[in-house]
């Protein structure tokens, strides 16, 4: 089946149809018969989640950066879309190609976080893969999963081949290695998998069997090929090797992290107890400012974004930061470019460090003290004091800061009620500095609260889980205590929490659950719209499971189901520091301290990459003030204003992008093609650049306009014209550029061809002359509960209807007034519904001012 049909029996019956398109700038489309080795790499959730996640768009490029390979991406469809790929039998597809799932050799899921695990089964129902990997065959592809997830997978590894722990930029290409080799000489699906098991990191579920007991509770895991004992994550001892995401991925449509994202850093050896992110990507490996700078302009010179994050579990931590970011914004900041860290910790944001942010716009202002009270800080090793909080707000509201969010965890152990009072205790201290920095009622804290959960490979894996009902009454103990005037307060759904601790502290029996569970209609579990545990209460009775008891706390000489995957980390370790945690004693980084010796470095192979060992840490005060050596954009005096207009074409697929998320395509094309703009003042300063009147969704036009607000002229409009168009996606044109007074028409009118699927009846066309030869024609529109009745008679100049059937329609749009849609105009005309006519072709011919 065609792309083209296949988009608009489906596009234009789905919500977002934008995430559906691919069409990304930077995307590799290979040609599908000059490669020997194919991959998808799958996102298990939806489009605008998957394209913020940096894994996958680093293992593509990397796959795709060999010649004899290729690389493919594919992401869960939302529901409307699953279903109308199941009623049409339409297999699900990559984007690139638009090949079948299952015409691949192999496919790679991330595992990023527990409630996505329905959505793998998704994915492969609708590749038509047998969701076991026992049930598939030697045609279908191996199935591969790796992530943050990949620590404990148990609860989805009967669905998986092969699942890679840790790091993949290297093993991700001897993966595809092997997999060429055994595809080349047929080897038999079983061998594959044992040479699979030889690379360093890649478990094999299918070689081990966890025993139970009669309590449930496991007794032993039994390895059915003893060369293969334990396995040991994958660690990239230097990260400097890796040129990461100089030609990123630039989505079309709206996604979570719309940025150039650019990791500074990997691991984390702060040692906070609950967190099993700073226990399995350790140790900690820097980057060197010089490679960080290269990579930001690379990765803006290539995309067009208009903000640049710093990434890395604790950014703050960084210790080459108090440079590195001046010489950031110094780049940057004359192009409105902005630059953010999203991972501060409370003390590592100094002044010198918030000034330098705030140049550009105030990005987001985010502090974790995790804990209300000194003395549960101290249990879980967070290293923050109430006063390091305060001051860091204080700093952060006397530089012109409006809001700040505060993230507390509820169930962490040894918590007490008095600790629950201590959140609200710190958040009223927090309220109390912003009065004093002033602002008003314009200042608000944003307090969130979530459920700790014990995760794997942490010294509190042992540890219980507080229930759901426990859970709620923490909330609604801190709703009741915490002022509703000027604190705003938001939580983590209970339920959600529980069934990710369910998951994360699962073993394999669980599969059952989860495809039980899929079969009776779970999906998308991670956003609350679609979440519904009742759901899997209901599969758990069937599956004969009591999902409390995943919760319980364990003996510390108990077989947990992850006991054969191994982090690096040594066990004694995990148990040392448990005790230190209820001791209430600190460990210190071994960043800028001594070994704490979790195990993991040889120091030969294997060791902490710190740049500059002589920061103390991010307490040592910064070495200068920062010499700002450019202007921001938004404070230019603009005495000079150059208008051109760009009329340009939208044809194909392209057509499916909103009016919004064609107005971030302009912005980035132009600054990919180097053309500065004036920009507006204030806050958040854009690019000036007007656009004509919002087209609608799905359809086609030849005569689209933007009128840009330049510093300096063009010096070459057909130069310009071709710079253009060279970083255009497929469907836009540019047709021709030309000197503009800058004043955007109030009133327009539009013409269109429409080519009606289904087609016209024999006693439609009367109903068309009907129409014209009124003076009115009411339809009523239902806008955000409110119904109003519009008469769109003096909105349609003209209707005809030519001899093949297609639809000559003129429409009048006024700035600031109701219009109507042509599509909309001619379906109420017939007085059929609208969805009808969905399929149709839509094409906008030209527009004049009137």
């Amino acid at each position: 089946m065609k792309k083209n049909f296949e988009l608009r029996e489906t596009l234009p019956y789905v919500s977002k149809p934008g995430r559906y398109l691919g069409h990304e700038y930077n995307a590799q489309v290979k040609d599908w018969d000059n490669t020997a080795m194919r991959c998808a790499l799958v996102f298990p959730d939806l489009y605008e989640i998957g394209m913020s996640h940096q894994g996958l768009q680093i293992l593509y490029h990397l796959v795709n950066g060999q010649e004899n390979l290729l690389a493919e991406r594919c992401y869960c469809p939302d529901q409307d879309m699953e279903e109308l790929l199941r009623s049409k039998n339409i297999p699900l597809a990559s984007f690139e190609n638009n090949r079948p799932l299952q015409d691949f050799d192999f496919i790679g899921f991330t595992l990023p976080y527990e409630l996505c695990y329905t959505n793998i089964l998704t994915v492969l129902d609708l590749a038509g893969i047998p969701l076991r990997a026992k049930d598939r065959g030697q045609d279908m592809p191996i199935v591969l999963g790796g992530g943050s997830c990949s620590l404990n997978p148990e609860p989805v590894a009967d669905f998986f081949d092969a699942i890679l722990l840790g790091d993949g930029e290297e093993a991700i290409l001897e993966i595809a290695e092997c997999i060429l080799a055994a595809k080349t000489s047929n080897t038999p699906r079983v061998a594959v998998l044992e040479q699979l098991a030889e690379i360093g990191g890649v478990y094999i579920p299918s070689f081990y069997e966890p025993v139970y007991n009669d309590n449930g509770t496991i007794a032993e895991i039994t390895v059915s090929n003893p060369k293969f004992p334990t396995v040991t994550r994958r660690v990239l001892t230097d990260l400097s090797q890796m040129d990461h995401l100089l030609y990123p991925l630039v989505p079309n449509s709206k996604i979570v992290h719309d940025r150039l994202g650019v990791e500074i850093a990997r691991g984390c050896t702060r040692g906070c107890r609950f967190c099993q992110a700073g226990m399995i990507y350790r140790p900690v490996r820097e980057r060197t400012p010089e490679q960080i700078f290269d990579i930001a302009c690379q990765g803006i010179e290539h995309s067009g974004f208009n903000e640049l994050a710093l990434l890395s579990l604790s950014t703050g931590d960084y210790s080459c930061l108090s440079t590195t970011l001046p010489q950031l914004m110094n780049r940057f900041a004359s192009e409105a470019i902005s630059v953010s860290m999203p991972s501060m910790r409370v003390g590592t944001l100094t002044p010198d460090l918030m000034d330098q942010i705030k140049r550009v716009r105030k990005t987001g202002f985010t502090l974790a003290p995790e804990a209300g009270s000194e003395r549960l800080r101290r249990v879980i090793n967070k290293g923050i004091t109430e006063e390091d909080l305060l001051n860091t707000a204080r700093d952060a509201f006397g530089l012109g800061w409006k809001v700040m969010k505060l993230y507390f965890m509820i169930g962490l152990p040894t918590e007490t009620d008095e600790d629950i009072e201590a959140i609200v205790t710190l958040a009223k201290q927090t309220k109390a500095i912003a009065a004093q920095a002033g602002g008003g009622g314009r200042l608000k804290i944003n307090v969130s609260i979530g459920t700790f959960v014990p995760k794997p490979h942490t010294p509190f894996q042992w540890n219980g889980q507080i229930s759901m009902e426990e859970s709620q009454k923490k909330i609604r103990a801190l709703k009741k205590m915490l002022p509703r005037k000027g604190i705003n307060m938001k939580w983590h759904d209970p339920e959600q929490s529980f069934l990710e601790g369910v998951f994360s502290r699962g073993d394999r029996r669980l599969s059952s659950l989860l495809e039980t569970a899929w079969r009776h209609g779970a999906r998308l579990d991670g956003w609350s719209d679609y979440f519904n545990l009742s759901r899997w209460q209901e599969a758990a009775d069937e599956c004969g499971l009591i999902l409390d008891d995943y919760l319980l706390p364990r003996d510390i000489d108990a077989v947990l189901p992850w006991q054969h995957l191994q982090s690096g980390i040594d066990q004694d370790f995990f148990v040392e520091e448990l005790k230190k945690g209820l001791a209430e004693h600190y460990t210190p980084d071994c960043r800028y301290h001594s070994c704490q010796k979790c195990g993991l470095c040889d120091f030969k192979t294997l060791k902490p990459i710190v740049v500059d060992r002589k920061q103390k840490g991010p307490e040592s005060p910064a070495t200068e003030p920062h010499k700002q050596q450019s202007v921001p954009a938004n404070s230019q005096k603009e005495d000079l204003h150059f208008r051109y207009m760009v009329s340009y074409s939208r044809l194909g697929d392209i057509c499916y992008l909103g009016h919004l998320e064609i107005l971030q395509v302009v912005f980035r094309i132009l600054r990919r093609a180097h053309i500065r703009t004036n920009f507006s003042k204030g806050f958040n300063p854009s690019p000036k650049v007007s656009f004509g009147p919002a087209l609608p969704v799905g359809t086609r036009s030849m005569a689209e306009y933007f009128v840009m607000d330049l510093p300096a002229p063009l010096s070459d409009l057909d130069e310009t014209k071709d710079r253009l168009n060279k970083q255009m996606p497929p469907g836009l044109q540019v047709q021709e550029i030309k000197m503009h007074n800058g004043s955007v028409p109030q009133q327009v009118l539009s013409s269109y061809e429409i080519s009606l699927h289904p087609e016209l009846r024999p006693d439609d066309r009367p109903l068309f002359e009907e129409f014209m030869a009124g003076n009115s024609f009411l339809i009523t529109r239902t806008r955000k509960r409110k119904t109003k009745e519009i008469n769109i008679r003096p909105l349609i100049e003209s209707l005809t209807c030519r001899e093949d059937g297609v639809l000559e329609i003129k429409v009048i749009s006024r700035t600031s007034e109701a219009g109507v849609k042509p599509l909309e105009a001619v379906a109420a005309i017939l007085d059929r519904k609208q969805d009808d006519f969905l399929s149709s072709e839509i094409l906008k011919t030209g527009w004049q001012k009137i």
